[in-house]
């Protein structure tokens, strides 16, 4: 699995963007997906992530009520909603891919990770 993450880039304290990551190969729908991000300085957080059916979605209590992701198998696409956008959300956004992930939070459950996308959130 081979993934491309878009949609990042500057904006100012309260902006949205969408974030986008298309995913190669057949078995996509097969996979949990999920965002991490890494900023400056910082360990590589967990965001977001979603169950391979989009049933099961899960959050970091930073973005809850602010960030949703969402998937569209046939597009073999994860996007990644994000609202009222803060400067501490500025980072490196990751789209991130797993076979068999039981604990969503941990970056050691994804096999595939995509090359990263630049969010910066201007105060």
């Amino acid at each position: 699995v081979q993934l491309q993450a878009s949609g990042g880039g500057l904006v100012q304290d309260g902006a949205s963007l969408r974030l986008s990551c298309a995913a190669s190969g057949r078995t996509f729908r097969s996979y949990a997906m999920g965002w991490f991000r890494q900023a400056p300085g910082k360990e590589r957080d967990f965001v977001a992530a979603i169950s391979w059916n989009g049933g099961s979605t899960y959050y970091a209590d930073s973005v809850k009520g602010r960030f949703t992701i969402s998937r569209e198998n046939a597009k073999n696409t994860v996007y990644l909603q994000m609202n009222s956008l803060k400067p501490e959300d500025t980072a490196v956004y990751y789209c991130v891919a797993g076979a068999a992930v039981t604990t969503p939070t941990s970056r050691y459950q994804y096999n595939y990770w995509g090359q990263g996308t630049q969010v910066t959130v201007s105060s």
